[in-house]
């Protein structure tokens, strides 16, 4: 079974370097999504490598400072419109979601007064017309909005370009369909849909907005490469986390540890100043609502649960159940994944293959059977007595009915009593989970009605997750979390016998163990624990929980969004290359037969060869004056299919030009981008006539003359490390070298501006054989650096 599961994880790594440019059959780029599945949507690779021809070249060269400074500028300026986009966005979808559970929970309390089955049928229509709004929304206008999206966007920054995932319509599937989902009751969040949103926002943004709905303009089309849009789309995914949990900081290390496979200094800086607009606008519109203009929304809101009045002290002897917190979490959260692992396995290639219509009646289907347990359980529940009112404490038993807070009057027959799995099942999931969070509640929860929550809702969610919605995972795996965490307070309490013990301080480990068991994120979810709970006195215990679930957790298999990419079929590189790599070599990864080009093709056979194959990248070949076959460089699919639409580079003759001659570039580099919201150019709506076909093209002038290349005996490892961490499409596996004719270290690579003038100097030791004398003066500046002479070797 060991080695079952390490060939099914070595699988796509190989397959992605099986298909490196040019090979035979197994050499294209372009991956199958869900090969089994009637949609065959394909797949391709981003070209995130910066591609240095000539055209690149001469824009380089009429780019001056002031040009650079622009661009820097824009960059930073939609990193501005991103985190206010999705701040709003984020914004509208709780305002909508919270008056959607308020205005329900209102109306039921006030039928439930004179007949609880008229309230429990309005209960449930409610629900259906929320749920069924949403699944309507994601099967007839945007499909890719199901789900959490974040595998999607996952795989996107590891350089996979899944079709339709980043576009205007599944931005407002998304927006509107969350509503609907988690407004209706379903054992689901909102937080994945907004890190999807986002990076919608982020995508759109970055294009100049969408074509095909007419929103577009131009001066908002800067960036066209997949390498600028990468950037844009890691800072949609920070605002994303930063907007559904006001966790700023959260957010940027989420991006960082989660979602993103390449990572600079730069990048870093923008991505928190997004995260930081967000929280400006988040909290603006949280200060604006409590006025009372945003409805429900002023006493729900935004998930912040504040514990900073809990426990404020923890002993050594509380270690023991705290770390049996993160054991249970480790437990749970894997089996969590298996099991919505082999149900969204069957659904997706069996149920979901009938249709939308069976979509539909699923997903309504749920919210019946959820809207049931939910009404129906606290019912059969007994109600308990008040406790003694404390004027401090600032809760209310009961509370009214309609209104926030904990102890809940359902279905009891004296007024100062109150249900306690009602307070749990018959709220909103930010309001139950405040009130598993609640410091000063000392028995207000039975571990008989603790535990019939936590084995219904967690049912409820495995069944829920993978439906025809916006679906996220936070929120209910903190409902689960901080349910069994609070079962293990209460047994503490009682064991212990300590006054200062707080069993909502255990709901919050149990919270933030569940996740770090199912999600396996560490430093991110830390940190976002602790600023939407504001106390950093918890920072140690929840470190340590975390690390234990995530532990126990990969004992067992992959966190939850490695394993939906693996059911989606995402082609992702992991960060660690696989162990049987180390016994492969990169001639044994690439395929045979390598489909090339001469400097200068004949447009016919051109024509033939992309007519043939799907392959994205074919190396071109030369020879010298001596008949040595050279290769000068790469060539793409995307490019060749612009030179044979536009005509304008063919020649009558089949001899080479000079690109840097009296003949100049006539493309620019904004020509050669792929549209991210649509595949691109195709070679079947190309038309080309007799004569055209008896052209040629010297292809010079629009490859990449510089690509990557490793030695064939380069171990895999290396080669995919190198793969990785570049964010590549296509590498060459050449024979080993021959001779050397030169050696750089990292003092060559050190660039110091000469005192005497502006220029910038390379210390290369040719450029100090070249300026020798220039150079002895600054010897003993050099021995007073003796790290920096040390690195010359």
């Amino acid at each position: 079974m060991l080695s079952n599961h390490l060939q099914n994880g070595i699988e796509a790594p190989k397959l992605a370097w099986s298909r490196l440019p040019n090979s035979d059959e197994a050499e294209t780029d372009v991956f199958v999504l869900g090969k089994k599945d009637d949609e065959g949507a394909g797949v391709e690779s981003l070209d995130y490598e910066v591609i240095e021809n000539y055209a690149y070249w001469e824009e380089q060269a009429q780019r001056g400072r002031l040009y650079v400074g622009y661009y820097v500028a824009v960059k930073w300026f939609f990193a501005l419109l991103i985190g206010i986009g999705t701040g709003l966005a984020a914004v509208f979808i709780n305002i909508s979601v919270e008056n959607f559970a308020g205005w329900k929970f209102a109306l039921t309390f006030a039928i439930i007064q004179k007949s609880y089955l008229a309230g429990f049928v309005v209960y449930i229509l409610i629900n259906l017309v929320l749920v069924f709004s949403s699944v309507y929304i994601v099967t007839q206008f945007a499909p890719a909005a199901a789900g959490s999206g974040i595998p999607e966007i996952k795989g996107y920054l590891n350089g996979v370009d899944i079709h339709g995932v980043l576009l205007f319509r599944t931005l407002i599937g998304k927006i509107f369909g969350s509503i609907g989902s988690v407004g209706g009751g379903l054992a689901l969040g909102k937080e994945g849909p907004l890190v999807h949103t986002g990076a919608c926002i982020a995508s759109l943004l970055g294009q100049g907005g969408s074509t095909k709905y007419h929103l577009r303009s131009r001066w908002l089309q800067i960036f066209n490469s997949d390498r600028d849009r990468r950037d844009l789309v890691t800072c949609g995914c920070a605002a994303g986390v930063s907007a559904a949990f006001r966790a700023p900081v959260g957010g940027v290390l989420f991006a960082l540890e989660e979602v993103t496979s390449w990572w600079r200094s730069q990048l870093m800086w923008r991505v928190f100043f997004t995260s930081a607009i967000v929280a400006v606008v988040v909290r603006t519109a949280m200060g604006w609502c409590k006025s009372g203009k945003c409805g429900h929304f002023g006493s729900g809101g935004f998930i912040i649960w504040d514990v900073s009045d809990g426990q404020e002290d923890y002993s050594f002897e509380e270690f023991l159940p705290m770390a049996v917190i993160g054991v249970i979490g480790g437990l749970l959260g894997a089996l969590f994944n298996q099991l919505t692992f082999y149900i969204a396995h069957w659904r997706r290639n069996y149920l979901h293959k009938k249709g939308n219509r069976v979509k539909i009646i699923e997903a309504c289907l749920i919210s019946l059977i959820t809207s049931i347990i939910s009404f129906g359980l606290p019912l059969l529940r007994k109600c308990s007595q008040c406790p003694e009112a404390d004027p401090d404490s600032g809760i209310e038993c009961p509370r009214p009915p309609g209104m926030y807070g904990n102890y809940v009057n359902f279905y009891c027959s004296k007024e100062r009593e109150y249900n306690d799995l009602a307070t749990i099942f018959f709220n909103t999931q930010d309001d139950a989970i405040r009130n598993l969070f609640s410091a000063k509640t000392i028995h207000e929860y039975s571990a008989q009605s603790l535990l019939t929550f936590l084995v219904m809702f967690y049912t409820l969610a495995v069944v829920t997750f993978g439906t025809a919605v916006p679906a996220g995972q936070f929120v209910p795996g903190i409902m689960i979390g901080s349910t069994y965490g609070r079962l293990v307070g209460m047994f503490v309490v009682s064991f212990y016998k300590k006054l200062n013990i707080e069993e909502g301080t255990y709901a919050l480990l149990g919270a933030a163990s569940f996740l770090g068991g199912s999600m396996r994120m560490t430093v991110s979810l830390c940190v976002i624990m602790v600023e939407i709970t504001n106390n950093l006195k918890l920072l140690p215990l929840i470190m340590l929980v975390l690390l234990i679930s995530k532990a126990v957790g990969d004992a067992f298999n992959e966190g939850l969004y490695e394993e939906q990419s693996r059911l989606r079929n995402i082609p992702q590189l992991e960060s660690k290359p696989k162990y049987q790599m180390r016994k492969m070599t990169a001639k044994e990864a690439c395929g045979r037969r390598v489909i090339s080009f001469p400097r200068v093709v004949k447009v016919a056979d051109l024509v033939s060869i992309l007519r043939s194959n799907i392959h994205n990248g074919f190396p071109v070949i030369d020879h010298s004056r001596n008949g040595e076959t050279l290769v000068i460089g790469l060539m793409l699919r995307s490019h060749l299919l612009v030179l044979l639409q536009s005509k304008v580079d063919f020649q009558h003759s089949p001899l080479p030009c000079d690109p840097r001659g009296s003949r100049s570039i006539r493309h620019t580099l904004s020509e050669f981008v792929k549209p991210a919201t649509s595949k691109g150019l195709s070679i079947h709506d190309i038309h080309l006539s007799s004569d055209d076909l008896e052209m040629y093209i010297d292809l010079a002038p629009f490859l990449n003359p510089s690509p990557y290349i490793v030695p064939e005996d380069m171990s895999l490892t290396k080669v995919y490390n190198l793969f990785r961490q570049l964010g590549l499409r296509h590498i060459f596996v050449v024979p080993r070298p021959s001779r050397v004719i030169g050696l750089i270290t990292r003092k060559d690579l050190l660039i110091e501006e000469n005192e005497d003038s502006a220029s910038m100097e390379l210390q290369s030791t040719s450029v100090r054989a070249q300026h020798r004398d220039r150079r002895k003066g600054r010897r003993i500046g050099d021995m007073e650096h003796p790290l920096l002479t040390g690195l010359l070797s």
